[in-house]
């Protein structure tokens, strides 16, 4: 049920607009799913794992109390638009991928993040795949541009970005690094945090052709 604050999975499962009614009739007469699920540092995820300013922005939402929904995240993003510090990343398993400097990797099993951002618009939760996107860091302006693309899905035609889909990746930080988990933060148990996608591992309830 649509109950958090972005409600990213729920996107991804078509309920967001559902009634309670609605869910608990598609409760006793759905056909289920087998879904993909994420696994990162030996911890399961449905929606997202991420580093760096995705990870630093949930830090700064959870003491926002006078917003609601999708601008508790975009209004925490703004804040740290300008004062967030890129973390040094590398990873082993991802060819092309760049190393360096960036100010986020995020992996994606759904297609949306901090509720309005759509971060991965080419996931997908059948295909046995994470999609790791790398923004490189860069100055106030760029980062502006990034914050707007991945508003509206676009960021992955902007060359600060790197793109790619994989059944496992290794990234190592210069220290163990905070993470998002869907909603979650998290501190990683050490600088390398190993990823990979568990095939069709839960079985769920979506709305009629959602996952289809």
């Amino acid at each position: 049920m649509p109950s958090g604050t972005g409600n990213d999975f729920a996107k991804t499962l078509g309920l967001t607009r559902s009634s309670p009614a609605e869910i608990a009739e598609l409760a006793t007469g759905g056909a289920p799913t087998a879904i993909d699920v994420g696994k990162a540092d030996d911890h399961y995820f449905l929606n997202s794992c991420g580093f760096g300013f995705d990870a630093s922005v949930l830090e700064a939402s959870n003491s926002i109390r006078f917003l609601r929904g999708d601008a508790v995240y975009i209004y925490s993003a703004l804040l740290q638009l300008f004062g967030y510090r890129g973390q040094n990343v590398s990873a082993t398993g991802l060819p092309g991928a760049p190393r360096g400097r960036m100010l986020m990797v995020t992996a994606s099993n759904g297609k949306s993040l901090g509720g309005a951002f759509r971060i991965a618009p080419r996931a997908s939760v059948l295909d046995g795949k994470l999609d790791l996107c790398f923004f490189s860091d860069t100055g106030v302006l760029t980062r502006a541009r990034l914050f707007a693309g991945a508003l509206r899905g676009t960021h992955l035609e902007m060359p600060q970005v790197f793109a790619a889909a994989t059944p496992r990746v290794s990234l190592s930080f210069d220290s163990a690094p905070a993470m998002e988990m869907d909603g979650e933060l998290r501190i990683a148990r050490g600088a390398t945090v190993e990823l990979e996608c568990i095939p069709r591992a839960l079985r769920v309830l979506a709305a009629p052709g959602t996952l289809s």
